[in-house]
């Protein structure tokens, strides 16, 4: 067996080359519900959370598969002043921003 992979060649030129007409359209609202709004997480998954680290500029993604485990991630995550997160779980998506607090929004 060689080092190489072996090569699955694509048909991406008899697409390009494809008439307009066979393809159909899609506005913005429906391919926002379809990906966006219509995902799943496998079973085996609790949790997934992306970690942008803002001074690094680098991205981590941890998936879960017990609840509590990421939600020790989480309560780790909001200590940590330079990052943003976001977690995904099979009910919802929640992107947070840790940082310090705008003192104008609290006006008394």
């Amino acid at each position: 067996m060689s080092g190489k992979r072996e090569y699955f060649p694509n048909n991406w030129q008899e697409f390009k080359d494809a008439p307009d007409e066979l393809f159909q359209q899609h506005s913005f609202e429906e391919v926002m519900d379809w990906k966006v709004a219509g995902w799943e997480l496998p079973g085996s998954v609790s949790c997934i959370i992306r970690v942008h680290d803002k001074q690094s500029g680098k991205v981590k993604e941890h998936v879960y598969q017990r609840e509590h485990a990421a939600q020790e991630k989480v309560r780790k995550l909001m200590k940590t002043p330079h990052i943003e997160f976001t977690v995904c779980n099979h009910e919802s998506i929640h992107h947070l921003i840790m940082g310090p607090f705008d003192d104008e929004l609290n006006d008394d």
